[in-house]
């Protein structure tokens, strides 16, 4: 079973690295391909024809899904490393503003998902589905297209810090309820509170002892560098997923200490690689899960809730941007790369698909997760693509 793993493992890096090159030759974003490969080439692609396909062993599945976290990881921090906290603090009436007029994105998932369930539960979810943008398509674009220093990128950057701030708070309440059998409010309560604790904590640590980080990273070799800075970012990441946080969230902020260190350079030398790697990982993984078929039995749901939330997010990203005094093209671009979503819409996916007691109904444990496998897949194409197509409209106006 060891080398049959090691084997899907090798496929999956393979067809990575040849997507990899068809995208650049033609000039697009490789995220649709590692999307697609990831399709074609799991259990609901070729595994509906070959006993052989990627996912098939326990081992190569766990790997699989072990390199999409690191995937995530590494995304968020590297976007925190170009981030200041300072500059957080700095914005955060306008964070607090922006934030407030992004949360009306619940809206119209929730009025969509009760209008076809009848449910609150699974309008609720679906609310959660389509309110957060992902972090990890959007960090991945931003860092491709080279906007990742731009004024644009960090009104971005601070938009997620609040979507994901929301995010933690939402998953501690609906895991509570689904994983719990139901409303144990002081259950709520604890979950919301530790979760809330701990991004406290790693603020303060970040913006008062920064210094702990450049002691940690002051060695002359090039191996010790690269295993104490993984591990760091590794350790603090796994803690925070213990805890019930994103992992996504703490490794944005272990991103901004280092950010401010004197080691910035080094970190972007010897850990991009693994950024990339894992990253393409992620992507395929969300590929691997997603099964084609679904969109059948969900298509009248998935195109009103693609057509609705995509003009809805993009308008209140365009109009949010601008108190950020971002001119029309900027706040273009905000609004166009907050339309994806990604990887905690499939949290939530993966959330409801456990339910148990009331509410391991088949609207919950089987429509709301197709659902959400199939909206994410439409959602980081259309975003991704068009982003791609908004940069080669900035490179022939230059």
């Amino acid at each position: 079973m060891a080398e049959v793993a090691l084997l899907e493992v090798g496929v999956v890096i393979v067809s990575l690295a040849i997507v990899a090159g068809i995208a650049d030759y033609i000039n697009e974003s490789d995220i649709p391909f590692f999307i697609v490969i990831g399709i074609l080439l799991g259990q609901y692609g070729i595994g509906r024809f070959s006993s052989f396909y990627v996912g098939n062993t326990p081992t190569a599945e766990l790997f699989i899904e072990l390199g999409a976290e690191l995937g995530v990881m590494f995304l968020l921090f590297f976007m925190g490393l170009s981030f200041s906290v300072k500059k957080l603090i700095k914005h955060r009436n306008k964070i607090s503003l922006v934030g407030t007029i992004d949360l009306l994105n619940f809206a119209p998932g929730i009025l969509i998902g009760y209008f076809f369930f009848q449910d609150l539960m699974a309008a609720f979810l679906i609310g959660g589905v389509v309110y957060i943008s992902s972090s990890a398509v959007i960090s991945k674009s931003l860092l491709d297209l080279g906007w990742d220093s731009t004024p644009e990128a960090d009104q971005m950057l601070e938009r997620l810090v609040f979507e994901d701030i929301v995010i933690v708070v939402y998953l501690s309440v609906m895991s509570t309820m689904l994983l719990g059998g139901g409303a144990d409010i002081v259950a709520i309560a604890r979950n919301v509170i530790f979760a809330m604790l701990f991004v406290i904590v790693l603020i303060l640590v970040v913006y008062l002892k920064p210094e702990y980080f450049d002691k940690v990273l002051d060695t002359k070799s090039d191996e010790l560098f690269i295993l104490r800075s993984v591990g760091i970012i590794a350790a603090i990441s796994g803690a925070a997923v213990v805890l019930g946080i994103s992992e996504a969230i703490a490794a944005f902020f272990v991103g901004i200490a280092f950010g401010g260190s004197e080691h910035m350079a080094k970190l972007q030398r010897y850990l991009f690689p693994l950024r990339y790697l894992f990253a393409g990982i992620f992507f395929f993984w969300i590929g691997m899960v997603t099964d084609p078929l679904l969109f059948r039995g969900i298509w009248p749901l998935l195109i009103l809730t693609v057509i609705g939330t995509t003009l809805y997010k993009f308008f209140t990203s365009y109009y949010g941007a601008k108190f950020y005094d971002l001119d029309r093209q900027s706040s273009t671009r905000v609004g166009i790369a907050m339309i994806t979503r990604g990887e905690f819409s499939l949290v939530i996916a993966a959330l409801a698909a456990q339910a148990v007691g009331p509410y391991a109904t088949n609207v919950i444990t089987d429509k709301i997760p197709a659902f959400a496998v199939s909206y994410v897949l439409v959602m980081s194409i259309i975003g991704t693509v068009l982003l791609q197509h908004i940069s080669k409209k900035d490179l022939n106006r230059a």
